[in-house]
């Protein structure tokens, strides 16, 4: 039997929402959106705008005489940009921050790195074995958590002091002991984050490859730690940026202003109430931002991944 034209469905048309149902509907989320995104965008593209004037105070961006569209310059970079103070900061005799930015690399990639591996075979331990004080050792992980790591201050410092009269190496005052130190605070979250995923890995892979001969350490190295790639990611990232923003510990391990760390030494342009380099202080933090962009650029896919599987899987 052939369809004729007639018999053809007629074509479907299609309503053109109007902008005040669509406004009502669908288009206050996307106004809602936009403002955040605003909202967030707008201390960066200060941050950028200080960098790039000529003053150091933090008005330079956006002096209070502007009037109008001139006040746009306040939101958005532009012309002339000034490059003085990048270079002052980076070539300046006083505040080595070349010294700080490798201190800061050293610090923040060692601990992410070995972080991620030692949390990753502790938690693989806590998830997959059974012995005696698992439980206990779990417990002690969340109970460490619920302390914040600047009550411990004093201790850190009593304890690199006499470490440094014993084994100068990783005593007060060296970016080894400091990492020591950032791998005890960081090592017990971590560990629990990890776990919590690794549940969600089904044992029966364990089992399977188990009985094929593989050990634990295959098992480990060959199976688990792949298919826990999104949040091996996200933990890695996670540590990396914290390391870089951490101040407070850093300020008492790495008191000397010439071999110190990037938020420790950006913190001394204006911790002077006598006189703050706005900013000399922002074109260093947009130098020090560049090393976890590029992480960011490079993970990006797995740290979507690992956020939203975590999400999900708890």
């Amino acid at each position: 039997m052939s369809t004729t034209k007639a018999d053809a469905p007629a074509p479907v048309k299609v309503e053109r929402m109007g902008f005040g149902r669509w406004l009502k509907t669908v288009g206050w989320r996307h106004l809602i959106l936009v403002l955040a995104v605003l909202f967030a965008l707008f201390p960066i593209s200060y941050i950028i705008n200080l960098a790039t004037s000529e003053g150091n105070t933090l008005t330079s961006a956006c002096p209070p005489d502007l009037q109008g569209a001139e006040t746009v310059q306040c939101i958005l970079p532009l012309p002339p940009y000034e490059t003085t103070n990048f270079t002052e900061v980076w070539n300046s005799d006083q505040r080595p921050f070349p010294v700080w930015f490798k201190n800061t690399l050293i610090i923040a990639f060692s601990v992410a790195f070995l972080s991620v591996f030692m949390g990753a075979a502790a938690a693989f331990a806590f998830s997959r074995m059974r012995f005696k004080g698992r439980r206990p050792g779990l417990t002690a992980l969340v109970l460490v958590q619920m302390f914040p790591a600047i009550l411990a201050i004093t201790a850190i410092f009593l304890l690199l002091s006499q470490i440094r009269d014993v084994y100068p190496a990783i005593g007060l005052g060296t970016i080894w002991g400091l990492i020591l130190v950032y791998m005890g605070g960081t090592l017990g979250v971590n560990t629990y984050l990890m776990k919590g995923f690794f549940d969600t890995i089904p044992v029966e892979i364990d089992e399977s490859a188990r009985i094929d001969g593989a050990s634990h350490v295959r098992i480990f190295f060959g199976m688990i730690l792949r298919l826990s790639t999104p949040i091996l990611t996200v933990v890695f990232f996670v540590t990396l940026t914290g390391m870089f923003n951490e101040l407070a510990i850093a300020s008492v391990v790495l008191s000397d202003q010439r071999n110190t760390t990037l938020a420790v030494g950006l913190y001394s342009y204006v911790s002077n109430p006598l006189k703050q380099e706005w900013g000399l202080f922002a074109a260093g933090a947009l130098m020090a931002a560049i090393p976890v962009l590029i992480v960011f650029a490079f993970a990006q896919r797995q740290l979507v991944t690992g956020l939203t599987a975590g999400a999900v899987k708890g």
